[in-house]
């Protein structure tokens, strides 16, 4: 089952939540109970569909930026 981050419209609560596809349940946030809930696009999505030339972070630097993200998890900013 893939994992989704959702943000409640409610109480603004970030969740990472399991979906099964294949089961059409509504996403209910674990704090408040809302069924208002929004699907974010995740970090690691977005590493994964990006392109860039190989030896470079994400704004073509060819070493890790010494300041958040890229000291956290290996990601950089765009400027």
């Amino acid at each position: 089952m893939p994992i989704f981050d959702y943000k409640c419209q409610e109480c603004g609560e970030v969740s990472e939540i399991f979906v099964n596809q294949a089961d059409n349940k509504s996403i209910i946030c674990p704090i408040c109970g809302s069924e208002k809930m929004e699907r974010l696009i995740s970090a690691s999505y977005l590493l994964q569909t990006e392109t860039r030339a190989p030896g470079r972070t994400c704004c073509g630097r060819t070493e890790r930026c010494e300041t958040p993200p890229c000291s956290i998890n290996g990601t950089c900013r765009k400027s």
